[in-house]
């Protein structure tokens, strides 16, 4: 059944155009005041929102409402509460305060903190964050929340990422003034997350413990047929993942969420979904919602949606691509070359910014995606390297090239001088280089696209650490250009100092390619492999200054993310090896058991009924089978050690190491057995389907 979709767009969520309607004007007023600029919510407003809210959500069937909130496991969490209150007549109205709107008090004690609160400290609060529309899911009235400790520290990857917002903010205000921008005007950053996933039918999905507890696959011989012919990407869309995908554009419409472009990826069963951009508060909130109604809608077609980073070994893996930007509130595109002198002066500004701030905190940008389940990912032949770089395209690093060397870009004639005096900056070519999707960093005409993120992880970290970090240099720009004699001069001299200082960062090459590792070491560039290199830098002296300058993050509070990585990153090991060792146990050795009794019965039988007919294809299939058995145990039982020695290390970041350096090796180890094992085994033995049944299953 078709829909009308300007007429669908939007109706679960008090949006604009529903408080326009329904609050009086000068609440209205007050309302978008606090969104647009930070200002409090007066509590007799609050109340006036709320019983609006309430009235709105009941008229849509809604019967509870609850603070919708992103503790520090990744997912979202929600506590509900009715809207009834009792009469004295013994029955009930539906009631909704300002107070309950602005305020909840779910238990803090249960969700991960680092540190930040022990089990007899139970009090966490949740505070309503306007700035994100509220909704209805599931006929509950959904508020975007914060959530943070009795002591005030932030338990949630939202509050840090308001503050980053706040932060850069404050700091290209100070740029834009120096061009001679409005009071009035705001600076936001904007993100469209692209996402991509895996849908296998849910049956056979079932049928697999390792992609039930751990979301990837640990046992799998490769199927004939993978990605090999490219014949997946862009192609025509399997009917019943059109009726998914048509069932989840409808449900994330009325969400309010700008889901714009759907097609098959690379690999087989893999697909992803892209948004349109919006504000990087909301678009970190809508991919949350993205990410469950894709689950939802999933099963309702009897299929499951694998948001891990790699659930398939062989085939490309998921990621998240953040498309990040900055613009004004008059819509201004800061990262978009103009047309006019001035505008590119400030183009430059911000856009040496970005590349002083990639250059100098790489670290962080790797420590932001970091994750078990991105480890497969990041460096396979799919995704961006561990090295953090940056892609400006050849037309745009000439451009900088002739900056800093006082030379006009011209491809026909590079010997005229050229200052880059505001009066004398030429006019920028708009899309005119190549995509590199091999870039971890990629410039795309007026945005940067970050591919290193998880398919699976919110994307309010990695924003979080790009609006900080780009902050801090802006403020360092503005020290040094609001203390300039001649804004000109002093303009020229910063960016042609940016250029030469951090033009290491750049690299417009094949990141995939074994030079470039070598390459990269000879600039200077971090190589952080594993999370668990990566996940210290986050305490680094430098890291832990940005934060706290900007009032993004307390030590604590860093000291708390530090912790629970290190805790995600080992218990999540802990659950795969504990998982591949079930499955040994009581799927793959009853397989390997019940083939070969089968080939020795057909060995036997042939004997019998043929006098003495060679059974050689039986024994010497019986024969490998055996010597891979007995390694497959041997390395069974090693595996079992190694997760044994996690006990005698207690310290989060030696376990850790451990899990990274033992315990993975010892799983890769038995797979490896495993796999070959699969490979000559009978169709039907195993408990559980192949891969070529849930690649090409759908």
């Amino acid at each position: 059944m078709s829909i009308h979709v300007p007429e669908t767009f939007g109706t679960l969520v008090f949006g604009d155009k529903v408080m326009r309607e329904r609050l009086p004007k000068d609440t209205y007023k007050a309302v978008k005041r606090t969104m647009e600029n930070g200002k409090k919510l007066d509590s007799s407003v609050a109340n006036i929102v709320a019983n609006a809210m309430k009235d709105w959500a009941v008229e849509k069937g809604a019967t509870h409402y609850t603070h919708w909130f992103q503790p520090m496991t990744g997912i979202t969490a929600e506590k509900h509460d009715s809207f009834i209150s009792p009469t004295g007549d013994g029955g009930v109205i539906m009631e909704f305060s300002g107070k309950e709107l602005v305020r909840g008090e779910p238990d803090a004690s249960s969700f991960p903190s680092g540190g930040l609160r022990a089990t007899f400290e139970a009090r966490g609060y949740t505070a309503w964050d306007p700035t994100s529309y509220a909704f209805i899911k599931d006929n509950t009235l959904c508020i975007p929340t914060v959530f943070y400790s009795y002591g005030g520290q932030a338990l949630d990857k939202k509050t840090p990422l308001l503050r980053s917002m706040e932060a850069i903010n404050r700091q290209a205000i100070r740029i834009l003034r120096l061009f001679g921008a409005d009071e009035g005007v705001r600076v936001g950053t904007t993100a469209g997350p692209e996402q991509e996933y895996f849908l296998v039918d849910k049956e056979m999905f079932k049928k697999r413990k390792d992609l039930v507890f751990c979301g990837r696959t640990l046992f799998g011989a490769k199927p004939p047929k993978g990605q090999d012919l490219d014949d997946h990407y862009f192609g025509a869309i399997k009917p019943r993942v059109a009726a998914f995908m048509r069932d989840l554009d409808e449900e994330l419409w009325k969400l309010g969420v700008l889901a714009k472009t759907e097609h098959n990826e690379v690999a087989p069963a893999q697909h992803e979904l892209a948004p349109i951009f919006t504000t990087t508060n909301l678009a970190t909130d809508q991919n949350q919602l993205t990410m469950e109604m894709m689950r939802k809608v999933a099963d309702r077609h009897g299929l499951t949606c694998l948001l891990h980073e790699k659930p398939f070994a062989g085939v490309n893996g998921s990621g998240k691509h953040n498309n990040w930007s900055l613009a004004t509130s008059t819509g201004v595109n800061l990262l978009e070359p103009g047309d006019s002198p001035s505008e590119n002066a400030q183009f430059l500004l911000f856009l040496a910014a970005v590349i002083k701030a990639v250059d100098e905190y790489q670290d962080l940008l790797r420590v932001s995606v970091a994750h078990p389940g991105n480890d497969h990912r990041l460096g396979a032949s799919e995704a961006p390297p561990a090295i953090i770089s940056m892609f400006l395209g050849d037309e745009l690093t000439g451009i900088l090239e002739s900056i800093e060397n006082d030379t006009s870009y011209d491809k026909k004639d590079t010997s005229a001088e050229l200052k880059i005096g505001v009066h004398v900056i030429p006019r920028f070519p708009k899309d005119t280089t190549d995509r590199n999707r091999t870039s971890p960093f990629a410039f795309t005409g007026n945005k940067f696209e970050f591919r290193s993120l998880g398919s699976s992880a919110s994307a309010a970290t990695p924003n979080t650490m790009l609006n900080t970090m780009v902050a801090e240099e802006l403020c360092q720009f503005a020290d040094e250009l609001e203390q300039a004699k001649d804004f000109t001069a002093a303009l020229n001299t910063l960016v042609k100092r940016v250029i030469r200082e951090h033009k290491r960062i750049i690299f417009n090459g094949n990141n995939y390619a074994d030079e470039w590792v070598e390459e990269a070491r000879r600039r200077g560039l971090l190589n952080l492999k594993t999370s668990v290199d990566a996940i210290p830098s986050l305490l680094a002296e430098k890291n832990v200054a940005l934060f706290r300058k900007h009032k993004v993050y307390t030590e604590t509070e860093l000291h708390s993310r530090y912790e629970i990585m290190l805790e995600s990153y080992s218990k999540t090991i802990h659950i795969e090896a504990l998982t591949m060792l079930e499955m040994a146990k009581k799927d793959v050795i009853p397989a390997i058991t019940s083939y070969s009794k089968a080939l020795a019965d057909t060995a036997v039988s042939k004997k019998a009924a043929c006098g003495g007919v060679s059974c050689e294809l039986e024994c010497r299939l019986l024969q490998k089978i055996s010597g891979l058995s007995a390694c497959f145990y041997d390395k069974l039982e090693a595996l079992e050690k190694a997760v044994l020695g996690c006990k005698s290390r207690t310290e989060n970041l030696e376990l850790a190491l451990y899990y990274k350096d033992t315990v993975l090796a010892a799983m890769q180890e038995l797979r490896a057995v495993g796999d070959e094992i699969e490979a000559l085994i009978g169709e039907g033995y195993l408990p559980y389907p192949t891969y070529g049944q849930l690649l090409f299953g759908v």
